[in-house]
């Protein structure tokens, strides 16, 4: 029988957590986010979070997508803005033009005919990834879908249409993670 007297939270200090030096000069997971026109900064703020948990490469913001400095993308980055690389592009067709010729595997995170359901993706080790999470209304653009490798879905089984792009982004976010170093 499990003590569960023995379970405790660990305190920060005992986290052993990278400091910002350490986490720049460490192994990323070949990942990109781009956000595509993401109109809410607390959206950005938590994929900065989570793209600095899971050690990513870059985060690049496009178009109307804000920009850090924000008090309201920091509410939910908690200074992930600091240790994250990030970029800003006018548009994301320009973003995506130059990770294909950087030699990324273009994938739009999107309900689309012919989309790959992401259980059934493996990503192979040999490549570097962007993931493209679209805009809180219209998703990715049609120009971006237009340019794409690949398009992975997110199974889901309730009546509403999506998830919420944090969500999104962790569900596939940890998904690569666990697929590529676990």
């Amino acid at each position: 029988m499990y003590d569960w007297n023995s379970m405790k939270k660990l305190k920060l200090e005992e986290l052993n957590r990278p400091d910002i030096a350490e986490f720049k000069a460490q192994e990323k997971l070949p990942v990109v986010v781009v956000l595509d026109n993401v109109r809410s900064m607390h959206n950005v703020g938590s994929v900065f979070r989570t793209a600095d948990g899971f050690a990513l490469e870059k985060v690049i913001l496009c178009g109307i997508t804000a920009q850090p400095p924000h008090r309201e993308i920091e509410k939910t980055a908690l200074g992930a803005t600091q240790s994250v690389d990030w970029v800003h592009y006018a548009d994301t067709v320009s973003a995506v033009d130059d990770l294909r010729t950087s030699g990324y595997e273009i994938v739009a995170i999107e309900q689309a005919q012919n989309s790959t359901m992401l259980n059934i993706f493996t990503p192979d080790v040999t490549k570097k990834y962007a993931l493209i999470f679209g805009n809180e209304v219209d998703g990715v653009s049609d120009e971006v879908m237009a340019k794409i490798d690949e398009c992975i879905e997110i199974p889901q089984f309730g009546t509403k249409h999506s998830f919420n792009i944090v969500i999104s982004a962790g569900i596939v976010l940890w998904d690569f993670f666990a697929k590529l170093r676990l």
